[in-house]
């Protein structure tokens, strides 16, 4: 039920936290109101809550409690999606849109989104469109800066991305199948003549 998932303000910051974070981030209470600064009781109410419906899941190691995400909580792909498309990397492209020129297409990696290690046959971002490129580098060094990590990515106008595509340039391909969310465009429409 779409009440079990935005009640409050605090649960909206504690589930920020824990999907942004690496898939086996575990946190004590006291590193979730530090990081989402609320008060104590409101963070441990709200952790109560998501641990009944099933959101969290808890474990005790050497006398404290700490919390994670349940990766087979039924929303869980679509909660990792709605805080790719508010935070981060994902939040400040769609925030600058305008800035950036007529994308037509962006997305970002589950895999990124998930904390994995980058690996350098993988691309976080695609952007394609007509990119303003200083704006476009601009947020990715932003978030470089901020995660203190490479974050690998690619832009492309759109008559080299269909090139690409009907080539069936091996690079492209393998982009384009892995794991994603949209931040701006349809996939179905990003994905038109790959799969045949």
């Amino acid at each position: 039920m779409l009440e079990e998932l935005f009640v409050s303000r605090v649960r909206v910051k504690i589930l920020q936290l824990f999907l942004s974070s690496p898939q086996e981030s575990l946190f004590h209470v006291r590193e979730i109101v530090r990081r989402v600064a609320e008060e104590i009781n409101a963070v441990r109410r709200e952790l109560s809550r998501m641990e009944k419906y099933g959101m969290v899941s808890s474990e005790w190691r050497a006398n404290r409690r700490l919390y994670r995400f349940r990766k087979d909580y039924v929303y869980y792909n679509e909660l990792v999606s709605l805080v790719a498309k508010t935070t981060g990397l994902g939040g400040s492209l769609i925030k600058s849109k305008q800035k950036l020129g007529k994308i037509k297409f962006a997305f970002i990696s589950t895999r990124f989104l998930r904390g994995n290690l980058p690996s350098s046959d993988n691309v976080d971002i695609l952007v394609v469109g007509n990119i303003v490129l200083p704006e476009l580098q601009s947020l990715i060094s932003d978030e470089q800066a901020k995660q203190d990590a490479e974050i690998n990515y690619s832009f492309m106008d759109e008559a080299e991305f269909k090139f690409r595509v009907k080539r069936r340039d091996p690079f492209i391909l393998r982009v384009l199948v892995q794991p994603k969310v949209m931040l701006i465009g349809d996939e179905g429409e990003l994905l038109e003549g790959v799969i045949v």
